[in-house]
């Protein structure tokens, strides 16, 4: 019993106050970022709570966050530089901003 007031009874109250919620069957959670990051949420437990026609998530779980921008590798800022004839920064900064070789030395060609 939560506050000393048994289930039913609480969800009755919920229920007046305009108030449910329900638990959310889920594997993993992921939250996408503006900067290009992940938090990604395994193992969670979710609840979605409806409140006067206002849904929110309540989500716990185990944590990470993962970075998803592309691996630059030297070995491809080279052979750039070998296509293209640029030099390594315009080869990295074009790389960096397709996050594809092929497309990166067909734009600095």
């Amino acid at each position: 019993m939560i506050g000393g007031l048994n289930p039913k009874k609480m969800n009755a109250i919920m229920k007046q106050m305009g108030m449910s919620q329900e638990e959310i069957s889920a594997e993993e959670v992921i939250i996408k970022k503006s900067d290009g990051n992940n938090i990604i949420i395994e193992s969670p437990s979710v609840t979605k709570i409806n409140m006067q026609g206002q849904e929110s998530f309540q989500i716990a779980g185990n944590i990470r966050e993962e970075s998803t921008a592309p691996i630059i590798s030297e070995e491809d800022i080279l052979t750039i530089v070998e296509k293209t004839g640029k030099t390594k920064e315009e080869a990295k900064e074009t790389l960096e901003k397709t996050g594809d070789l092929a497309e990166a030395i067909l734009e600095l060609s």
